[in-house]
């Protein structure tokens, strides 16, 4: 899981911001079956996510940032993945 207190402010703490706030209502929208509003509502996080890759470097040289940086991105994927499987994706 993702420790709060190691994300950096700017991009980092604000992509998680981002999606605590969007989860409730992708599962809202997954419950329902509304999977448009779910993708819809995902869609909206995207200058969050364009702006932590590029303001962020994932693989940082310490352990503990790295691992906390790849648990936040799986916790989007996981949500992510509750509208579409994003790795069947073409480019």
């Amino acid at each position: 899981s993702v420790d709060r207190a190691r994300l950096e402010s700017g991009a980092e703490h604000d992509l998680w911001l981002a999606f605590q706030k969007l989860e409730p209502t992708v599962d809202a929208d997954c419950s329902r079956g509304d999977y448009a509003a779910a993708l819809m509502a995902l869609a909206s996080a995207r200058p969050a996510v364009d702006r932590f890759f590029d303001d962020v470097l994932v693989m940082a040289d310490d352990p503990a940032i790295r691992a906390n940086r790849l648990a936040l991105l799986r916790g989007i994927a996981q949500t992510m993945n509750r509208v579409a499987d994003i790795s069947k994706l073409a480019v």
